[in-house]
């Protein structure tokens, strides 16, 4: 198991404290840092690897964790996003969830549970954070399941473009986007609509009606 963690945080020492940290976890490696949501922006560009998992604080300048997750859902949607912060108030949860994270961590986590929450958010796409609140619980529940079945405007786009006989290149450059967007388009399409297939993947969107042919 290798898995490649992004870390979005306005604080320096806690960002590279947090990197040496989970760098010393097997089978981890942080493959991108950076300070807010334009500067990580700037740095997903020259990655060696798009992270699986990316942890945001919430509260940044320039662009804000709220911010940067509606970014990273739409532009990387093959990123699991988790927020970690210490604040826990009711709001900020909520807004975090529904920017598109599958997991609420606060910073006072335990080094021991941290490795196992991003081992089980790398494996099942959720990890439970022990929220005493029943009714955030169930929020972070209920988005999880509405995240696997919701197709974005660019996605189904994308599978418009994927009923042709254009090449995933041509769909880039079509879309006006790159190839590693693209990339994470079509993986996130193919766990959504298990299909492990360009033809799969559009064969399934016909019977589900995502697309017109």
């Amino acid at each position: 198991m290798n898995i490649n963690i992004g870390l979005v945080d306005d604080h320096q020492l806690f960002l590279k404290s947090l990197t040496l940290l989970l760098n010393s976890f097997p089978g981890f490696a942080v493959t991108v840092e950076a300070c807010h949501g334009k500067d990580l922006q700037e740095k997903l560009k020259i990655a060696p690897a798009l992270p699986h998992i990316m942890l945001i604080d919430v509260e940044m300048p320039v662009m804000n964790g709220v911010e940067t997750a509606k970014w990273l859902h739409r532009a990387h949607p093959t990123i699991k996003l988790v927020a970690l912060s210490m604040n826990d108030k009711e709001q900020t949860v909520i807004d975090m969830i529904k920017a598109g994270c599958c997991s609420y961590l606060l910073k006072d986590i335990h080094p021991d549970e941290l490795e196992i929450a991003l081992k089980e958010i790398y494996t099942k796409n959720y990890y439970n954070s022990g929220l005493k609140d029943a009714n955030l619980m169930q929020l972070l529940l209920s988005n999880q399941t509405e995240t696997a079945f919701h197709i974005s405007d660019h996605e189904r786009e994308f599978l418009q473009h994927a009923t042709s006989d254009l090449t995933y290149k041509q769909i880039a450059d079509a879309m006006n986007l790159s190839g590693r967007t693209v990339d994470g388009y079509r993986q996130s399409l193919f766990t959504k609509l298990h299909a492990q297939s360009r033809t799969g993947m559009v064969l399934e969107a016909i019977r589900r009606g995502l697309v017109k042919v």
